[in-house]
């Protein structure tokens, strides 16, 4: 009898815990999908104009940005520092970046990531890199943020540089 009364009350609090969602507002997906989608425009405008503050206050105090050739860059004031430097040398090579406006995003709750591809160009619009993306967002106060950012080129890594021909002793 114990055991059947134990079931009884498990099925009670499911179902009371399933009527408790019915009062709730349903999230609104396409808000989201879009607030989520026009991060990493603002991205790459902040990056084109060489805003490093613009770009790192779309990043959380604790995010990691992970450009190719360098370890983890942690914290928003790093990633500040590192964009200070790369938009400088971005811009005297006189290199312009562009996503692709289709790209693949998924959300869950308050984390959502967006992943897509890129185009570098150089002042005569010839394309000098293409590569994709992977940003993890988190929501925090209703604003989505980056929380982790990767991306990497499409193109052959260059060869390493070939060995010194070894003196005879």
């Amino acid at each position: 009898m114990t055991e059947l009364k134990q079931c009884a009350i498990v099925l009670a609090s499911l179902v009371i815990l399933m009527g408790c969602t019915r009062g709730m507002p349903p999230a609104d997906v396409a808000a989201d999908q879009a607030a989520l989608r026009a991060v990493n425009p603002a991205w790459i405008k902040a990056y084109n104009a060489g805003d490093a503050d613009g770009l790192s206050s779309l990043y959380t105090e604790d995010a990691v940005w992970n450009p190719p050739g360098s370890p983890p860059i942690r914290g928003r004031a790093a990633i500040r520092d590192f964009f200070k430097k790369d938009t400088a040398g971005t811009a005297a090579a006189g290199l312009s970046f562009t996503m692709s406006p289709a790209t693949e995003i998924g959300i869950s709750g308050d984390l959502g990531w967006e992943w897509g591809t890129f185009t570098a160009t150089d002042k005569t619009g010839a394309t000098v890199d293409a590569g994709k993306y992977l940003t993890v967002h988190e929501r925090k106060d209703g604003k989505w943020m980056i929380i982790r950012d990767i991306y990497n080129s499409d193109l052959t890594p260059a060869a390493p540089p070939a060995p010194a021909a070894a003196t005879a002793k």
